[in-house]
């Protein structure tokens, strides 16, 4: 499943950097992480049916932790 994913993630930024036409891109890293943290918490609180606790314990952190992550990305 993780190969799934990472394939995923290179099709993607293969993507987006052709979609640049030749402009110089900056701070992929955190962009990469930003999109792929917020559509990670969105799917995991549907599926835990926003209870909190239970998502954090599929995602293995904890609950203060995930509510912080939630606030930055107004998921809340």
């Amino acid at each position: 499943m993780s190969s799934e994913i990472s394939d995923c993630v290179k099709r993607s930024l293969n993507r987006y950097f052709r979609d640049l036409d030749g402009e110089q891109p900056t701070a992929i890293y955190d962009m990469v992480l930003r999109s792929v943290e917020h559509s990670l918490l969105e799917v995991v609180m549907d599926k835990a049916s926003g209870n909190q606790t239970l998502a954090a314990d599929m995602l293995g952190i904890n609950r203060n932790t995930l509510r912080r992550k939630l606030c930055d990305y107004g998921l809340l």
